[in-house]
């Protein structure tokens, strides 16, 4: 007998811990169902989205990189929030197989940086993708007087500054400037990947500093943030508030959030 599943979708995506996330909130809430993890290369995305949207049992995936901005052509319905951004990392089938994109890396953001000096002060985003984008997006909401994009591609970090129309400018890889705030939205520093060559000697005191990557949790930018005292937040934090948003699409309830500890300890074991 069948039963409803969702899933992960990424290349890789044999680091994710979404499915660890979920399951261990469909058991805690004793729902038959399931989350997977599922490897989808570029060349396979519109095979793969034929194949979900006539199945029935699947509730829908997540998107993780590289597909958050590829997979936009195969929805039939997409937020206005991720319509802004550009990107996606939640699909929800309807029941009459229509695919619904959003985007709750948003809230997943806001959530992780929620006790950083924001308004009115000067931050850095590293990177340009998909997630950068919610990350412009998330931050550009609360008024920041300046915002830094480091980015391989500084055509790429203009681009995206021009486009969330963002005072700030584009700069290469390299040392960080005096922010309070820093988010890496890259792979960098990610097992498998290049450690984030990015200097933090200049930051203040009173910085924060979020990094995304959640595989290795203490990155080298996690590591000498914490080294000089300063405020770190790692990408469990993110993954979680997201994961909260999209197990309510897929499962049509909410996650049961007071095991939080529990999972945490989890995730990190």
């Amino acid at each position: 007998m069948s039963r409803p599943y969702a899933e992960v979708i990424g290349d890789p995506i044999s680091h994710s811990k979404s499915p660890l996330i979920h399951n261990f909130w469909l058991e805690k809430l004793g729902i038959d169902a399931e989350y997977r993890a599922c490897h989808v290369r570029p060349e396979e995305l519109a095979d793969y989205f034929t194949r979900r949207r006539g199945d029935a049992d699947w509730r829908g995936c997540n998107v993780t990189i590289p597909h958050k901005e590829a997979v936009l052509p195969f929805l039939d319905t997409v937020t206005c929030d991720a319509q802004a951004i550009g990107a996606v990392n939640t699909i929800r089938r309807s029941e009459d197989g229509r695919l619904n994109g959003r985007n709750t890396d948003v809230n997943g953001i806001w959530r992780a940086t929620d006790d950083a000096a924001i308004t009115g002060e000067r931050l850095l985003l590293i990177g340009a993708g998909g997630a950068a984008r919610a990350a412009a997006f998330a931050l550009g909401k609360r008024d920041p007087a300046f915002v830094t994009i480091m980015n391989r591609s500084v055509d790429k970090a203009e681009e995206l500054l021009a486009e969330f129309r963002l005072l700030g400018a584009a700069v290469p890889i390299g040392t960080a400037p005096s922010v309070q705030l820093i988010v890496n939205a890259t792979s960098l520093g990610m097992k498998g990947q290049p450690p984030l060559p990015v200097a933090i000697d200049a930051l203040p005191a009173t910085a924060t500093v979020f990094d995304m990557v959640y595989v290795p949790l203490e990155t080298k930018l996690l590591h000498e943030a914490r080294k000089r005292g300063l405020r770190a937040v790692d990408g469990l934090v993110m993954l979680i508030e997201q994961a909260d948003e999209a197990f309510g699409a897929f499962f049509n309830t909410a996650p049961p959030r007071q095991h939080d500890a529990e999972l945490r300890a989890l995730l990190t074991s």
